[in-house]
């Protein structure tokens, strides 16, 4: 009875004692299922192509008021060399269309925006497809509406002398090409105001035609605002910038506050 007694007891200490690890390893295996996913790095280099229903040079860039009750802008980036990770996005496109409010350039309503529609090329694998929507989320301003959509679309470019046709699906199109400056080549313009990596230096055209025909809305310029551009941007600039226009964007709300 007493060697019984004793081995009964063992095997509770035993137990007792075993746990508490089999404790910490369901609560660290519960903590692993519920962190945040692991940071991916990324780089994009390419060509950008946009336009917009301003009067070239768009003055949302300089903080200034749409020439229009709304500025309606399209960006595009053609991706020729990129990678998420070890995944490869080289030949990949992924477009932007947005409104600004009333009255509103589209610097001083972010956050407002009437609508924000993302585009991802549809030739894009779905692992493709997942990296260039994570990219747009911290690179393009998908977050300046609450109005937000994502369509995976064709988008094609074409070139014809000085005339660049883009198309983005059924929903829309651009034609244009760049003015000639008044000492020759095309006018540049570099770091305005509204800045971002994407725009740091960006040489100025017209639309021939620009339409657009999604989000509750029928767009149909021309003689508009048009622009191209050289990008190479990568995940470690973008953190950099975010938090800086963050800051900026604090500071502003503090100011208009007082």
């Amino acid at each position: 009875m007493k060697t019984i007694l004793l081995l009964t007891l063992s095997a509770l200490l035993a137990a007792t004692a075993t746990l508490p690890a089999a404790e910490k390893k369901k609560e660290k295996e519960k903590s692993q299922d519920t962190a945040a996913p692991k940071e991916v790095a990324w780089k994009i280099t390419g060509d950008l192509e946009e336009a917009c229903s301003c009067a070239a040079a768009c003055p949302c860039w300089f903080d200034s008021k749409p020439t229009r009750m709304t500025c309606d802008g399209f960006q595009a980036l053609f991706i020729k060399k990129g990678n998420y990770g070890k995944l490869k996005l080289d030949g990949l496109v992924v477009a932007g269309t947005g409104q600004s409010p009333e009255g509103k350039g589209m610097m001083e309503s972010f956050g407002n925006w009437n609508f924000a529609y993302l585009y991802i090329d549809e030739k894009a694998t779905p692992e493709q497809r997942e990296a260039l929507k994570n990219i747009s989320m911290q690179a393009l301003p998908v977050n300046a509406s609450k109005k937000v959509e994502v369509r995976f679309v064709p988008i094609t470019r074409k070139i014809e002398g000085k005339e660049h046709d883009i198309t983005l699906g059924k929903y829309g199109t651009i034609r244009g090409h760049l003015v000639d400056g008044g000492l020759g080549g095309a006018p540049k313009i570099v770091n305005p105001p509204g800045a971002d990596l994407f725009h740091k230096e960006y040489e100025q055209g017209v639309t021939a035609k620009y339409t657009y025909n999604d989000a509750d809305q029928k767009w149909e310029y021309n003689g508009t605002n048009y622009m191209q551009g050289k990008f190479s941007v990568d995940s470690a600039e973008q953190k950099k910038y975010s938090v800086g226009l963050a800051q900026k964007m604090d500071a502003m709300k503090k100011e208009e506050k007082k």
